[in-house]
């Protein structure tokens, strides 16, 4: 059911996994505390599942992920037609990482020098922000093996420091990274061992950038409580250095609760979602600028950015779409312009104004063929628009249908 070319909808998913648990309609809807009716017409195509928080309550009714009936992609290509998803997760599922005791062979481990590797982090950081997620996923198996190396070699304290700290960092952009094309699975177990290397490091800013990646892929899987719990334990925990003005410490603080903003606002939590926007506006307004601070992309206009997501979730369509056609982010990163751009479109189809959400997908991809061609949302906005839109003359517009094609909402040919 999941896979890169799957052509259904979500609502054919729920009928699918439903079917397959042997569950009557009536009884589903009554697990979720809807009626039988609203079930029909979702499983129909005749209605959406516009909350987050909803389809949550539907996967977890059926004992399925919330990638399930998302259907998640689980290979990840760029225009070279590179897969590298299973080596991430071979490099993940390392068994010499169970055990040193098993797997030490009583031989000294390699010593590792952490800066190179550090500035390689860097870089492909650096790609993560410019779109380039192909590039990105082909470098991460090497870095994280690479991380391993260096969590075993032996040294000083400051030594394991150092190790530790560059590991936090690339396992934070596996979990960013892997949350972004849909594996969240995957993304948890790096975001777990980002956390393990953050402690070890026994920096501030090393830990709340490694919760950052925590947030995401609890995010991902709908764990929207967890997500507050973890974004509000790192932000306290940074407060003293934040405090300091330190703009590193003010952007990740900021960054925190934002993440922590749209996770109450997918629960649809208006008020603690306002309160949250509200600390990372004053500590926005603190840095007093856009800036890039352990690429964060904090600053005002982030903040706005995910004022925009979190109405979007909450369900302020036409107030998402007046603020994010007045709103400049040009000097964001791509990354962000992208994902902007997507809640965007998403808006628009929701209002039916599909003539403009095709346009604003394809200036998104544009910028970043790959983060559209593998964004979740975007497939849903673009199969939607193109299950309803009009056939003239026996086919549907080219543009439209090759948009399709290219995000795999529909099967080729």
């Amino acid at each position: 059911m999941r896979g890169a070319g799957d052509p259904l909808t979500v609502g054919e998913r729920v009928a699918f996994y439903r079917r397959r648990r042997g569950l009557a309609q009536a009884t589903l809807a009554g697990l979720v505390g809807r009626s039988e009716d609203w079930l029909s017409k979702i499983e129909r195509g005749e209605r959406e599942i516009r909350r987050l928080d909803v389809l949550v309550e539907v996967a977890r009714a059926l004992r399925v992920t919330l990638g399930d009936l998302l259907g998640e992609p689980v290979l990840m290509e760029d225009e070279h037609k590179n897969d590298d998803v299973p080596a991430i997760r071979d490099a993940l599922m390392a068994p010499q990482r169970l055990s040193k005791t098993l797997f030490g062979g009583g031989f000294e481990p390699e010593y590792v020098d952490p800066k190179p590797v550090a500035q390689w982090t860097e870089d492909a950081w650096s790609d993560y922000q410019g779109g380039r997620i192909g590039k990105v996923v082909a470098a991460l198996p090497r870095l994280i093996k690479t991380a391993q190396q260096m969590e075993a070699a032996g040294g000083d304290g400051s030594y394991k420091r150092q190790c530790a700290a560059v590991s936090a960092r690339i396992h934070h952009l596996a979990a960013t990274t892997l949350s972004k094309v849909g594996e969240a699975d995957l993304a948890w177990i790096a975001a777990e061992r980002a956390m393990q290397a953050a402690d070890t490091a026994d920096d501030p800013l090393v830990l709340a950038s490694a919760a950052r990646s925590g947030t995401h892929a609890l995010l991902a899987v709908g764990r929207f409580d967890d997500a507050m719990q973890l974004g509000d334990a790192a932000a306290r925990w940074l407060t003293p250095r934040m405090n300091e003005g330190d703009p590193a410490a003010l952007s990740l603080y900021g960054m925190l609760h934002l993440r922590s903003a749209i996770a109450a606002a997918r629960q649809q939590d208006r008020g603690i979602a306002n309160e949250l926007l509200s600390k990372a506006g004053i500590a926005g307004d603190a840095l007093g600028e856009d800036a890039n601070h352990w690429l964060t992309g904090f600053g005002p206009t982030n903040v706005a950015l995910h004022r925009i997501s979190a109405g979007l979730d909450l369900g302020d369509i036409p107030l998402v779409i007046e603020q994010a056609e007045q709103l400049d982010t040009s000097g964001m990163p791509v990354e962000r312009q992208v994902t902007h751009l997507i809640d965007y479109a998403r808006a628009l189809s929701l209002l039916a104004k599909d003539d403009d959400a095709v346009q604003v997908l394809l200036s998104a991809e544009e910028k970043s063929p790959q983060l559209v061609r593998h964004s979740v949302i975007a497939r849903e906005v673009v199969r939607t628009i193109y299950r309803r839109a009009p056939v003239t003359g026996g086919k549907k517009s080219s543009l439209l249908l090759a948009l399709a094609e290219r995000c795999r909402a529909v099967s080729e040919g």
